[in-house]
């Protein structure tokens, strides 16, 4: 596609513009070829015609797609040229605040004038190990690449840091040498890298200055080299300086300081040792207030002093020589000071007593009159004779401004020899990395020879950077098998010869200067001569004789010539340097006895000159006094820079170009002229310029494929994604040129990418209409029904009103007339009543008395009725069951003798058929069977037929009943007959009573009226009373309600800060866990130095003491052997051996070993003295319980005849009880349950039975226990009875202390215990059984139902059928038998395979405990005299204690065995978890069982020593670590729970409870465990860290697991990894892969639940930090797309979080910051509404993460919109009142702090079997 036809309507250009350098403008109109302007309307909105230069006729630079601009590397640019590089500098300092910048391989730093976090510790981790394009662009990313680049290649690496005065270069240099610091540690105990940063205060204070473009500029240039060994740390440094600006030391301009030294003097002056240099402030001295600005806003020179101070110190520098070098910096200030007068017009004086000169010459130690008579004059020396010559004042000032910066330069050049020394080192320099901190390129007003030595130095620097470029691009276009062509690039060889080559300028220059009468014009003149005509480089001033103009690869430099020469020569008067030399100030004389001293180490020329002197570096070996007026600045310029070139030629260089933004200092400001002419200057353009010459943009074809897929029919896509991508570019480009195909890569040429790009965005815009054009129609449609619906609507409820008024009235109206209609009939109703009531009166007292007489009769009739129906049903029922005997005796004898002739059938078929012979094989057994169910149906039949004569029985008796109650009902109707007579006298007595009423009722009237009016007096008195008291009950209530509304207050006041304060002790409790854990990781780190260095004395002694050299069996022996007292001894030796070795080594670390032995001694001494005290105490305790016991055994063996005749009578209660039921039982089994003989009952009788016996057995145990016990009793009192106090200690001994009627009234107690459980289960099992047998002899009723009923179905069909019936009828049955017994069988066997195991065990037990038992038992002929010995119930089997006894000399194989050669894996799989703990454990108990202190703590030293030592040497390994862990932690859960702490014991059995520790206190031991555990946890979480850490950020961020959604935006030359899936990449699956690998693992390794929880909190933080620190790290991946990837990839640890059952441990809170950093990419960000949205959303994210998303949001498509500034600012200002970190990144260092709660193990101790794969045959089981 030609060029001309990217320039249509809206096409956007660049066009040239005096203020902004560049503007943007866009095309109004097509370009056609031809056409002399271009029609363009700029962003403000003015149109201009644009003319072409008719020569070239070259198009303004097109404007890249607004989804290029920001990118973070410049090669990226579809469209490569000056106005796209500034520009996208400029969005990326202004809008997004980044201020770094690829340029291929050149960084651009930005100075920002302002601290930004970005340069933190978590920053330099966050870069570390990563690739240099797989972050965003920073000065750690150029640091990481040549510390990787020397590690991979074995090859030197240098970065150059280039730039003006105050573009960062200082800073930038630091923050390098501070990543290798950081990154890679020291190879010794010196802290180098310590050293390697302490340089740099030191340089700033005597190199750097204030100038008006920076606060801290360097004023000279040096290269530090940075040592490392073959193992990549530090091991030392090594400085080199170029060009000192010496003459800043006696004039600034103004706004510029002096060296900062002088001003940290002046502003400590007060300081007590500084008494003695007289300082004063600095506006008191000429070399510091010249610039008359004294003071740094910001800046405390009296603390950076003391910040100086402490490098010097840190370097080796001692207080004496710091005073030393303190006092020549003060004398320099006073030499300033010192004034000289004119005598005459020839010669100069100085006034006598001067006391600036005094001071000086006091400070340095020469004499006064010397130095004041060398400052006036000077000496010449002749062929033939030697004079003194005055000098003029203004001669001798120079003359005295001349020392002044000698002096000062070999101060300087010395402090950087010192500097060196202090970093050097004996140890072997395999490799290093050299970073280089020049000038950048300098043109002034006015330039003179320092600027000519800067711009010489940078056009060296250029053609290296040239050359390199270039080798680059050749090596990527041979790589990828491109056809090479020579690219034109600027070459200013040319130029550099100008300057160096034979008769170059310099060269002319050296030999003006050796002209006895040489000047500057006669140098300019030959300069003239020399290259005016015959180079095209040099030009001369059309105004000016003293000048010339040399174009330079930046641009063109005019230098005025005056003051060249002198400036070359650089002359100091050699009188006054030998006054100096004889000085009595040894510091003073060491800076010039030897010349090659003060110069640096390496034989470098330190070329020490400034804008107005340049030091000399003179010759070695010569006289100082001659070699300096030898050699000239420009040649030892010369010769340094040669030698550096030839150091960065030998290694690989890395680029960084500081750029300085605007000259005001303003902070992110940015002015495009400085910026584009800095640009310009250093080399950036030019990189530009030789990649857009080739093929500067390059896609893989996998991200060319994925970017234009849109752009591919569904047929042009082929499995080979390499020749799909080239069949669409035949396509869409025709001109074959425009592009290569390598071997992974598609090159483009400059341009190619934005047509693409266009034609992409065209593809997406159309799409993108049609579906706005259906989204459209589809709104539309929708909202013409939406209206349609709003219309009918409308109608409905109008239409509705008028029919409801309608209704209205037409209510109205009825209603009248029905009020009328009902008016009238309440009238005549009411007369109508009145009619009614008098004729009903009489109607019903007629109906009354007929009534009566009727219901009478009908009561008669009824009675009568239901006795004839009771009489007549009782006759039939009589006369219906005669009948049915009768046909069931008749159908009994036809049946009979069918049944008999059906008999002769089939006895006569089963003759002849064979068949039916099987079949009827055992019919007749059933069938009797079948006879004998029926006999018993019969008796249940007669028994119901009993029940009912007994019903009618009682009816009969309640027909009586009802008989008598009838005739008393007739009396009564009597009686009612005499009483109607008697209402004749009462109607009488009415009317009586009527006259007395009236009387009555009149006097009631009066008592009425009075009543009413007393009343209406109460009623008032109430209502006022009432009134009152609502007032009262107002006040009440308010009262009530503010008593209310203050106690809720309180409540809630307290609630808050009772939850404030439970919230702040929780966090201080994290906080000081945390705190604990972290010393504890110290303590770690530092007990493995100790170790570390143990070994290397222990090392060093065996080398030197050969006789005593261990061999290795002995040494692994004694490595598994060692405890803390042996770690103790072998320290004491080891120090002895190796005081010859250790006194090499730092002295502060041998007396921090030594103070940590001494410490480590004393808290032995304190340990062995409190265990002697707890031994005694112990003693002591002992013998007072052995008194008490002694006492108090008569009334406990009382106590147990009590609980004996108890339990006898409990057993007898028991029996009893037994006997009953065995009676209710048999009384059940008569009633319903079968008869006694029934198979059932039989089967529980003999239960009953065994039970009984069983309890015989019990009895007779008992029996047994209280005669030993009796017997026991007497043979204590005879011998408490005997006189003889040694048989009765023997005796007690013989006993135990008692132990065995311990042991015999525990068994009896056991014993008791244990009958009670059993009768209880006893009863329990024979309630199951008697219900069982219940719901049997139900299932035979209903079986023997239907056997009836199919025997009545069988007789009613013909005999062929029923025979056939009555066959398939008995196979089903059989059938379902057979199930039953196969069923049964199965059953059987699974028990008997059960037993057969049990029975393996107990007979195992039984042979181990044979031996035991034998010993113990009691031989029958034993003496009253013998020792009583505890008696052994016979039992079937021997308890087993859950104890492992093993020998002394076994425990170093049992630890060998258990820890040290343990294997996790097949452990953890084959075996019960936490073995190792439970054995552990069990052999503790034992030596607890046997009160063996010694051993207690020699087994647990061992086991805690071995497994740390298991540990440090498998820390790696995920498997052992874990296994180990789960361990330790069961190991202290089995100490708690065994303890005997009622806290611990609440969830153990019985049988637990009697294991528990008896005689020692663990709880001490119980704390170092403890804290093992914490330390295999956090070695757990750094190993599966280690593990996860290289798999999140590409599972996480750069895997698309939601493939298409994410765009693959156009790479620069720092190609990122792809998102795109290959092979070996980590994706969201491989993640989720190893969660649940390290899940399952602990799992089968039996951690606790809450310990794993903990463990997946601490990793989904992990995941969340690194992924978001990542994000904040990356430009490229902050888009909308890659919001819904992460939102995705949360969502799917979420899940696997639910499936593991995890989702309450407070994992998923861990992922809050990054779920609102992938919403915050989401969300809409234009409005103040958004604002508020976001604000409230993302509380998790500190205000620097937000803006900093907000900064890196860059959309992957043009749809997409920026984020602008205003709304940053806006989000700030909202955010501006959170108190929180200003830290960027999170800390994923952190370990949240891990508890261990109590996990108590039901697993039985006596049950656990040892496997003989764990070869401990010699643990014997107690």
């Amino acid at each position: 596609m030609a060029a001309s036809e990217l320039y249509t309507k809206s096409a956007r250009v660049w066009i040239p513009d005096a203020e902004e350098v560049w503007k943007s403008a866009e095309l109004t109109k097509d370009y056609k070829n031809g056409d002399a302007s271009l029609q363009l309307m700029l962003e403000d909105g003015t149109s201009i015609d644009h003319k072409l230069d008719p020569k070239t006729k070259n198009l303004p630079y097109l404007r890249n797609p607004d989804i290029l601009v920001g990118e973070n590397d410049l090669t990226a640019l579809s469209y490569l040229h000056e106005p796209a590089v500034l520009h996208n500098l400029k969005v990326r300092f202004i809008d997004s605040k980044l201020i770094y910048t690829y340029c291929g391989i050149v960084l651009v730093a930005i100075n920002p004038y302002e601290t930004l976090p970005i340069y933190g510790t978590d920053i330099i981790n966050a870069y570390s190990g990563q690739n240099m394009g797989d972050m965003d662009p920073h000065i750690f990313a150029v640091a990481e690449e040549a510390y990787k680049q020397m590690a991979r290649d074995e090859r030197n690496q240098s970065i150059i840091v280039s730039g003006e005065s105050g573009a960062g270069k200082t800073v930038s240099a630091k923050y390098a040498m501070r990543y290798f610091a950081t990154v890679s540690g020291s190879a010794s105990e010196a802290n180098v890298e310590e050293k390697v940063l302490a340089s740099n205060p030191i340089m700033e204070a005597i190199g750097n200055a204030k100038t008006t473009r920076n606060d801290n500029s360097s004023r000279f240039g040096k290269y530090i080299e940075i040592g490392f060994d073959n193992r990549y740390r530090i091991i030392g440094a090594n400085m080199r300086t170029y060009l000192l600006e010496k003459s800043r030391v006696v004039f600034q301009a103004d706004e510029e300081r002096n060296y900062h030294v002088f001003y940290q003097l002046c502003a400590s002056a007060n300081l007590p040792e500084f008494k003695n240099l007289r300082l004063s402030s600095a506006n008191d001295f000429l070399y510091t207030r010249q610039g008359r600005s004294p003071v740094i806003e910001g800046v405390d020179d009296a603390k950076e002093l003391r910040t100086t101070r402490h490098a010097f110190t840190l370097l080796g520098i001692n207080e004496s020589y710091q005073i030393g070098l303190f006092q020549v910096l003060a004398a320099i200030l006073h030499l300033g000071n010192v004034e000289i007068k004119d005598r005459d017009s020839d010669s100069s004086l100085i006034a006598p007593n001067n006391r600036h000169l005094t001071a000086f010459c006091e400070l340095v130690g020469v004499a006064y009159q010397d130095m004041s008579q060398w400052l006036c004059h000077r000496k010449l020396k002749t062929a033939a004779e030697t004079y003194v010559k005055p000098l003029p004042r203004l001669q001798a000032t120079n003359a005295r401004d001349a020392l002044s910066k000698h002096i000062y330069a070999k101060l300087f050049n010395w402090i950087v020899e010192h500097v060196n020394k202090a970093l050097v080192t004996n140890i072997k320099q395999h490799s290093f990395i050299g970073v280089l901190d020049i000038y950048g390129f300098e043109t002034f007003e006015i330039n003179s020879f320092e600027q000519f030595c800067i711009n010489y130095a940078n056009e060296k620097l250029q053609q290296q950077f040239n050359m390199h470029v270039f080798k680059l691009e050749q090596e990527e276009y041979m790589k990828e098998q491109i056809p090479w062509t020579l690219i034109d690039f600027y070459d200013n060889q040319p130029c550099i010869n100008l300057i160096e080559a034979k008769m170059g300028i310099l060269d002319l220059l050296d030999e003006e200067c050796k002209m006895p009468k040489g000047s500057d014009d006669s140098w300019a003149q030959k300069l003239y001569n020399t290259h005016l005509k015959t180079c095209s480089l040099f030009e001369k001033p059309r105004m000016s004789n003293r000048a010339f103009i040399i174009q330079h690869f930046a641009d063109k430099v005019e230098y005025q010539c005056e003051g060249f020469l002198e400036k070359n020569k650089d002359t100091v008067n050699e009188e006054q340097i030998n006054v100096l030399k004889a000085s009595k100030f040894n510091l003073l004389v060491e800076l010039f006895q030897d010349e090659e001293k003060a110069t640096t180490p390496t034989g470098q020329v330190p070329g020490t000159g400034g804008r107005t002197r340049l030091s000399i570096k003179p010759d070695k070996g010569r006289d100082m006094s001659s070699k300096e007026h030898k050699k000239t600045v420009g040649c030892q310029f010369r010769n340094s820079l040669q030698m550096l070139m030839e150091t960065l030629n030998a290694t690989t260089p890395h680029y960084v170009r500081c750029i300085k933004p605007n000259d005001f200092k303003l902070a992110f400001s940015f002015d495009p002229k400085r910026a584009v002419q800095q640009l310009r200057a250093c080399g950036v353009l030019e990189t530009i310029r030789i990649s857009a010459a080739g093929f500067p943009s390059r896609w893989t074809y996998q991200e060319f494929f994925s970017r234009y897929r849109v752009l591919m029919k569904q047929k042009d896509v082929l499995p080979d994604k390499k020749l799909t991508c080239k069949n669409v570019l035949e396509k869409l480009v025709q001109d074959q040129d425009k592009y290569q195909f390598g071997k992974t890569k598609i090159f483009f040429r400059a341009g190619q990418v934005a047509y693409l790009e266009k034609l992409r965005a065209d593809k997406l815009r159309a799409a993108c209409i049609r579906i706005q054009k259906t989204i459209r129609c589809w709104l539309a449609r929708k909202k013409y029904l939406r209206q349609r619906s709003a219309a009918i609507t409308i109608q409905r409820f109008t239409r509705g009103y008028q029919a409801r008024c309608l209704a209205k009235f037409m209510r109205r109206t009825q209603a009248a007339t029905v009020i009328q209609k009902y008016q009238r009939m309440c009238v005549e109703r009411k007369r109508y009543r009145q009619k009614q009531a008098a004729a009903l009166a009489m109607q019903t007292i007629l109906r009354a008395y007929m009534a009566r007489q009727k219901y009478r009769a009908l009561l008669r009739e009824h009675k009568a009725i239901i006795i004839q129906k009771h009489v007549r049903g009782w006759l039939a029922r009589c006369w219906y069951k005669r009948c049915l005997e009768a046909i069931v005796y008749l159908q009994c004898c036809i049946r009979r003798m069918r049944a008999k002739r059906e008999l002769k059938k089939l006895k006569i078929e089963a003759r002849s058929v064979e068949h039916f012979k099987k079949l009827n094989k055992g019919m007749e057994n059933k069938i009797m069977q079948l006879q004998r169910k029926i006999d018993e149906q019969n008796k249940d039949n007669r028994v119901i037929s009993e029940r009912l004569v007994s019903l009618e029985s009682s009816y009969a008796s309640e027909s009586e009943r009802m008989r008598g109650e009838l005739g008393r009902l007739r009396g009564v109707e009597e009686d009612a007959k005499n009483k109607a007579s008697q209402v004749s006298s009462l109607l009488e007595e009415l009317e009586r009573l009527k006259k007395e009423l009236s009387v009555t009722q009149q006097e009631k009237k009066t008592i009425e009226d009075w009543a009413q009016k007393y009343r209406d007096e109460m009623e008032k008195m109430v209502s006022e009373l009432k009134d009152q008291n609502g007032l009262l009950k107002k006040e009440k209530d308010d009262l009530n309600r503010m008593i209310q509304e203050q106690g809720q207050q309180m409540t809630e006041k307290m609630a808050r800060a009772i939850a404030q304060e439970t919230q702040q002790l929780e966090t201080d409790l994290n906080e000081e866990r945390s705190r604990y854990q972290n010393l504890l990781t110290e303590h770690l780190r530092l007990e493995e130095k100790y170790d570390d260095l143990k070994e290397e004395l222990a090392h060093s002694s065996n080398v030197s003491k050969p006789g005593h050299r261990r061999t290795d069996s002995t040494h692994s022996s004694n490595e598994s052997e060692y405890t803390y007292n042996s770690e103790y001894a072998e320290l004491e030796e080891g120090s002895r051996a190796g005081e010859d070795v250790t006194r090499g080594m730092d002295t502060s670390l041998t007396l921090k070993l030594q103070k940590r032995v001494t410490e480590l001694e004393q808290e032995k001494q304190s340990l062995r003295n409190e265990l002697e005290n707890k031994e005694e105490q112990f003693q002591r305790a002992r013998a007072r319980d052995d008194a008490q016991f002694r006492k108090a055994r008569g009334a406990e063996l009382e106590y147990e005849s009590l609980k004996r005749q108890e339990l006898e009578s409990e057993n007898k209660k028991l029996r009893h009880d037994l006997a009953e039921m065995r009676q209710s039982l048999l009384g059940d089994a008569a009633t319903g349950a079968g008869a006694p003989g029934s198979p059932a009952y039989k089967v529980l009788l003999d239960q009953l039975n065994a039970s009984c016996e069983e309890l015989e057995v019990r009895k007779e145990e008992v029996l047994i226990l209280r005669s030993q016990l009796v017997s026991q009793k007497e043979a204590m009192h005879h011998k408490e009875t005997m006189t003889e106090p040694s048989v009765f200690a023997q005796d007690v001994n013989k006993l135990k202390d008692a132990d065995e009627l311990k042991q015999a009234y525990v068994g009896l107690k056991d014993t008791n215990r244990l009958l009670e459980q059993q009768l209880q289960t006893q009863r329990r099992t024979y309630d199951s059984e008697v219900e069982s047998l219940r719901g049997e002899l139900q299932n035979v009723k209903e079986e023997n139902n239907r056997q009836q009923q199919l025997l009545a179905q069988n007789l009613q069909l013909p005999p062929e059928a029923r025979i056939e019936a009555s066959l398939q009828h008995e196979i089903t049955r059989l059938t379902n038998e057979n199930l039953d017994l196969m069923e049964q069988l199965e059953k059987q066997d699974r028990t008997i395979r059960k037993l057969k195991k049990q029975l393996k065990v107990y007979s195992k037990r039984i042979g181990e405990m044979g031996a035991g038992q034998t010993e113990g038992q009691t031989s029958p002929g034993q003496t009253v005299e013998e020792p009583i010995h505890p008696v052994n119930i016979p039992r079937r089997e021997k308890d087993f204690q859950g104890m492992l006894e093993y020998k002394k000399e076994d425990e170093m194989k049992l630890v060998k065995n258990l820890i040290l050669e343990l294997k996790p894996r097949g452990v953890a799989v084959n075996l019960i978890p936490g073995l190792p703990a439970y054995i552990l454990f069990m052999c503790l108990r034992h030596a607890d069982y046997v009160n063996d202190d010694q051993k207690v703590r020699t087994l647990l030293t061992s086991t805690i020593n071995s497994i740390k030592k298991i540990l440090k040497k498998r820390g790696d390994d995920f498997e052992t670590v874990s296994f180990w862990l789960a361990n330790t932690c069961r190991f202290l859960h089995c100490l708690k729970q065994y303890s005997g702490d009622e806290a611990f014991m609440k969830h153990n059995t019985s049988r637990q409870n009697e294991h528990c520790l008896s005689n020692f206190d663990l709880a001490e031991y119980r704390q170092v465990i403890s804290d093992l555990a914490i330390q295999i946890y956090q070695q757990l979480v750094k190993c599966m860290e280690n593990i996860l850490q290289p798999m999140i950020v590409s599972g996480m961020l750069e895997h698309e697991t939601i493939q298409g959604v994410s765009g693959v935006k156009p790479t620069g030359l720092r190609k990122r990894t792809s998102s795109i899936a290959d092979e070996g990449t980590y994706t969201l699956d491989s993640i989720l892969r190893q969660l649940s690998a390290f899940h399952s693992t602990m799992c089968q390794h039996g951690t606790d639940p809450e310990l794993i929880k903990q463990v997946v909190k601490q990793l989904f933080y992990i995941i969340g930090a690194v992924t978001l620190n990542n994000l904040l790290l990356r430009k490229d991946m902050c888009s909308w797309s890659k919001g819904m990837q992460i939102r995705y990839n949360v969502s799917q640890l979420e899940e696997w979080l639910r499936d593991k059952g995890l989702m309450i441990c407070g994992a998923k809170e861990t992922l809050e910051p990054l779920i609102q950093a992938a919403q915050l990419l989401q969300v809409k960000k234009k409005t103040d509404e958004d604002a508020e949205a976001i604000c409230s959303m993302c509380h998790a994210l500190t205000t620097a993460q937000i803006v900093k998303v907000l900064n890196l949001y860059t959309p992957v498509n043009e749809f997409e919109e920026r984020v602008s500034v205003a709304f940053i600012r806006t989000i700030q200002t909202r955010l501006r009142d959170r108190c929180e970190s200003p830290q960027l990144l999170m800390d994923t260092k952190m370990i949240y702090p891990v508890t261990f709660p109590f996990n108590p193990s039901s697993l039985a101790l006596e049950t656990i079997q040892i496997p003989t794969s764990l070869n401990l045959s010699f643990l014997t089981r107690v």
